[in-house]
């Protein structure tokens, strides 16, 4: 589906929460109920290595500039672990000078150089060498005044390079078994053409942020940790931009240390979809990770705790 910022010029409220929605285009969703087919692989190193493997595959499949979005959190560090050791070698150089980088969320506002944003944590983990080698990185921004107009001017940078195509996803646990994709939250009143948008954020999910970047080895100041407390929203790609990919790469690794997910995926997975596109629409609200369900084009590899 290509797209414009010029046709994503309606703002949509859905309570406190802010849709960039499209006026002029919105996806074709045709809801299928067919089963949702996964890889299950036995270490999170062999996840990591699949997913970067599906690059190089895809790599492979189309000539000149790739457009992927990073997943944050645990779900792909195995395969930034990887990608760094291979960008130091310089075995991959090729590979990477076609790389067009984009972030999928972001706590906001917040220096860009907080040890708690995701681009510190990218980093950190993907190293010096893949960000130099790469052809553009370009992260949703979170130090400026006015952070709907910075996030518009994001999805035009993702636009005028020909949209996304590798969409690196992971999948979090909510209440009653339901799941969000990025940060599309459950009862946020996301729908089909929400191409991005700016969601409040709670005191909980930042003491989450914190503590996970905390185990995770980051490297986190006072002022760092006090601004990180002091945000007001997390900025997010949505549907459209989901199901605009021509490729998803799913990855859920961390069942051991968050089991609310084994629920969340069994709901995901054996979920009947209504063929009927207002009600798929109320479903994909109330559990907007099965949003994942309606792509033709989903690779997901989990661990055998997901499902045990």
């Amino acid at each position: 589906m290509k797209t414009s910022v010029q046709m994503i010029t309606k703002r949509m409220s859905a309570g406190d929460n802010v849709w960039l929605r499209y006026t002029e285009l919105t996806p074709q969703v045709v809801p299928v109920d067919r089963p949702f087919r996964y890889n299950v692989l036995e270490t999170e190193e062999a996840v990591g290595r699949a997913m970067f493997e599906e690059l190089v595959r895809y790599s492979e499949e189309k000539l000149g500039d790739i457009n992927i979005i990073l997943l944050g959190g645990r779900g792909a560090q195995a395969m930034y672990r990887l990608i760094n050791r291979l960008a130091e070698e310089g075995g991959i150089d090729e590979l990477l000078s076609r790389l067009n980088v984009f972030t999928q969320d972001a706590l906001a506002p917040m220096r860009m150089d907080n040890g708690l944003s995701f681009v510190r944590d990218f980093e950190r983990l993907l190293g010096e060498p893949f960000f130099r080698k790469i052809k553009s990185f370009t992260p949703m921004r979170t130090d400026v005044a006015n952070l709907e107009l910075a996030l518009g001017e994001y999805l035009e940078a993702l636009d005028s390079l020909g949209g996304i195509d590798i969409f690196f996803l992971g999948l979090g646990p909510e209440a009653k078994a339901a799941s969000h994709l990025c940060y599309i939250k459950p009862g946020c009143g996301a729908e089909f053409g929400d191409f991005a948008g700016m969601i409040p954020i709670s005191a909980s999910i930042l003491e989450h942020h914190i503590s996970k970047f905390k185990a995770g080895g980051s490297e986190i100041s006072a002022d760092d940790e006090a601004e990180c407390r002091a945000a007001t929203h997390i900025l997010t790609l949505g549907p459209a931009a989901i199901l605009s990919a021509k490729r998803i790469v799913q990855s859920i690794v961390d069942a051991s240390t968050a089991p609310a997910k084994v629920i969340s995926f069994n709901r995901l997975i054996e979920a009947k979809l209504s063929s009927d596109k207002d009600e798929f629409q109320r479903q994909t609200d109330e559990n907007p990770g099965l949003l994942i369900r309606l792509h033709p084009d989903v690779c997901s590899y989990i661990l055998p705790d997901l499902i045990a």
